[in-house]
Order: C-alpha cells, then structure tokens, then sequence
C-alpha cells in the first residue's frame, strides 16, 4: 500500500491574496469558487497535487524546512526579474557566473522558493 499526494499545503495570513500571487507564478488558476476572506483556497496546478492555503493565526517565525522549486519556460533571469515585479523577494543569490546555481525568493508572506535554470539553460550547458 502507498499514499497519494493530495496537495502542498501553506499556512499564510490571507489565504486567498496568497492563492493569487501563486496562481500568477504558475499561470494556474485559483479554485473558482474561492473569494476574498476564505480560510481555505487552492491554485489548481496543471499536473500533481493543487497549492492548498489555509489561513493561521501565527506568522511564519523561521526558514521553511519544505520548499517549491520552480523551473522557468523562460530564462532563470527573466524568471526572477518576472517574479519579483509580482510580489517576490529576493532572500539569497545562488546563481553562479558559470550559469549553474539557483535564486531563493520569497513570497509576500516570507515563504522561501527557489528559481532554477530553465530546461534550454541546462541543456546548453551540457553542450
């Protein structure tokens, strides 16, 4: 017997401002049946288990021991500069001057993510 991944839960303050911003960084939408003020929503990703925010009452206090890495259609670069028009912060640059490395950003709510290369950037580095 195994288990199913059902979804990626996050707590956050505002559940659904939270849901927006990631449906923005995914392109996904956000359940539609979700409004301002839930407690709960989700972005229903395209593949896998859907986003689930579920709102709490205590603000997040240390670095998250679970986090979502993304890898961009576009540039890594492009990505970051995207993301960060959006909401993100940057925490830590881990891009390297070979191009290998990754960028630890931030959502609103402080919830760490890490930008990767794209597919193409891995690919002309293997070249």
């Amino acid at each position: 017997m195994v288990s199913a991944l059902q979804n990626i839960a996050i707590d956050c303050a505002d559940a659904y401002g939270l849901a927006r911003f990631w449906s923005e960084v995914t392109g996904r939408p956000v359940h539609p049946e979700s409004q301002p003020g839930d407690e709960e929503t989700e972005v229903l990703l395209a593949e896998g288990p859907v986003l689930h925010f579920n709102q709490v009452a205590e603000p997040k206090t240390i670095k998250n021991r679970l986090h979502l890495c993304l890898r961009p259609e576009t540039s890594r670069e492009q990505e970051v500069e995207r993301l960060l028009g959006i909401g993100a912060t940057l925490v830590d640059d881990r891009r390297n001057p070979d191009g290998s490395g990754w960028a630890v950003l931030a959502d609103p709510e402080g919830n760490e993510f890490c930008v990767l290369r794209s597919a193409a950037e891995r690919a002309a580095m293997e070249s």
